[in-house]
């Protein structure tokens, strides 16, 4: 296992270890993601209603920042490796303060679309840059146990601040109004870049010299991914079987087939798939991308209280206070069950208590009261399923990375967290769109389902619990990953 990470530094600096000031700053950086940007899961209806913009158009909207995350994240990643990775976190940054500013400063009515999607992509291209950049810099930059904490604090800026996105969005929305949760954002990643300064630079042996952009494989990467990404989350409006939709699915198989085909040619792939020789790196790097995808959970159960309940965006964030402090309080904790039980466990143990607490958010049959109380519990418990999962897997997928691929191993591993994510909500969101707008469709669960109280919004209900399910078997195929891949016994001892 590797303890050592890369040391190799622009000027020669091969003693350099990360303080907390660097840590802060990377800590920051993956917050203008994870918590500003990813408030749009909680917010997407008063944004949706100011913007005047239709409901498929902000469901492109909220996905879109993940997805571009996924497409280029790898790519950032590998360039991070040759041209610098410190360098890369800067770029995310500015990327950032672009994508918020676009995002905040969106008018309402015909260019409300233009500059909430030019935005919303930027945010996806500054994850890019930032999550696998900064990991790659844990790894070159801390050692061992301090490595561990790092992982785990940066963890804390990455699940935690997906945990507190929606309390914090339906919070600043209400009292303030949802563009100053966008200017904030500014703000957070300007300290970030001064907190950066003076950090020596960070890269792989062999520089940029070797390196090769791969630019036939990243776009036929991209073509496949957004048509897949509209034929999701569009397919409804245009008709499944309409030559749209028809023409979508051919455009994903055929650029996904040439993506392949490219990939095996490349001299330097942007995505090298040697890495999923190794069994662990591949079951941590399947199951993040499971288990990031149950964020769908989150879009169909806020939007279920607040379409469905009648509830504000900032009363049904309330509901996931649990979520984010359980998140923030149990990072440490599968710290600590890594350490003492390697990862295999605690990452199982983390999908089985997430599975329960979508259990507990599915049963919409029931009073609103009643199913408050079941969402608080079942937030905190996604919270505390996450935290169990976070940094057990993300400490056995980098143990399990060459020194010289560090920012494109992690980079992978980050592209399955966003794309999961991406395609989770999308898949989730469509369901219940669909479903909603086609009750004909579920009603037979008014045959097995007592629907108790109001029953002018059954399609709602009924659609939800459809679209909770589809979360659920991902934990399923979660576990089943991580069982068929994560070898039992070996200790966490420093990724």
């Amino acid at each position: 296992m590797d303890t050592t990470g890369t040391r190799t530094a622009r000027d020669g600096v091969a003693s350099f270890h990360g303080g907390d000031r660097l840590l802060l700053g990377i800590i920051l950086g993956v917050l203008t993601f994870w918590l500003f940007a990813q408030t749009t899961l909680n917010i997407a209806p008063d944004m949706r209603r100011d913007l005047a913009t239709g409901e498929s158009v902000m469901n492109i909207a909220v996905a879109l920042t993940a997805l571009f995350s996924g497409i280029f994240i790898v790519v950032m990643g590998g360039l991070a490796d040759r041209v610098g990775r410190v360098r890369m976190v800067r770029l995310g940054f500015l990327a950032s303060i672009a994508g918020s500013l676009l995002v905040g400063l969106a008018p309402a009515g015909g260019l409300a679309v233009a500059f909430l999607l030019a935005g919303r992509a930027l945010q996806g291209l500054s994850g890019a840059c930032i999550m696998p950049a900064s990991l790659a810099l844990v790894k070159a930059y801390w050692d061992g146990a301090e490595r561990q904490r790092a992982i785990s604090l940066w963890s804390i800026g990455s699940w935690g601040g997906s945990g507190v996105c929606s309390l914090f969005g339906g919070l600043v929305s209400q009292n303030l109004g949802w563009r100053w949760i966008f200017f904030g954002s500014v703000l957070v990643a300007v300290i970030g870049l001064l907190l950066l300064r003076g950090t020596p630079e960070s890269r792989a042996e062999g520089g940029a010299a070797d390196y090769r952009f791969d630019l036939a494989g990243v776009l036929t990467f991209m073509v496949a991914m957004v048509a897949l990404q509209v034929v999701v989350t569009q397919g409804n409006q245009l008709g499944w079987t309409s030559p749209a939709s028809l023409g979508l699915v051919a455009a994903t198989v055929v650029f996904g087939w040439l993506f392949l085909r490219v990939e095996r040619r490349a001299r330097s792939p942007f995505i090298d798939f040697g890495l999923f020789r190794s069994s662990t790196y591949t079951g941590a790097t399947v199951s993040n991308f499971l288990l990031n995808g149950v964020a769908g959970t989150l879009i169909v159960s806020l939007q279920l209280v607040q379409v469905g309940g009648g509830m504000t965006a900032q009363r049904a964030g309330v509901l996931t206070l649990g979520y984010a402090v359980a998140i923030i309080a149990f990072i440490r904790v599968g710290e600590k069950l890594l350490r003492r039980f390697g990862a295999r466990p605690p990452m199982l143990w983390g999908c089985v208590i997430t599975g329960a607490s979508i259990l507990l958010l599915a049963p919409s049959n029931v009073m609103l009261a009643r199913y408050e109380a079941m969402a608080v519990i079942g937030y905190t418990l996604f919270g505390v399923g996450l935290a169990f999962y976070a940094t057990p897997s993300t400490d056995a997928a980098l143990s399990n990375l060459p020194a010289s691929q560090a920012g494109a191993g992690s980079g992978l591993y980050k592209m399955a967290s966003s794309l999961g994510a991406a395609f989770g909500v999308a898949i989730s969101a469509a369901i219940f769109t669909a479903l909603r707008a086609a009750p004909q469709s579920v009603r037979w669960l008014e045959g097995v389902i007592t629907f108790q109280g109001r029953q002018d919004n059954l399609a709602v209900r009924e659609a939800a619990i459809v679209a909770l399910g589809f979360n659920e078997l991902m934990v399923v195929v979660a576990i089943v990953s991580i069982v068929l891949t994560i070898p039992r016994g070996e200790r966490g001892q420093g990724a």
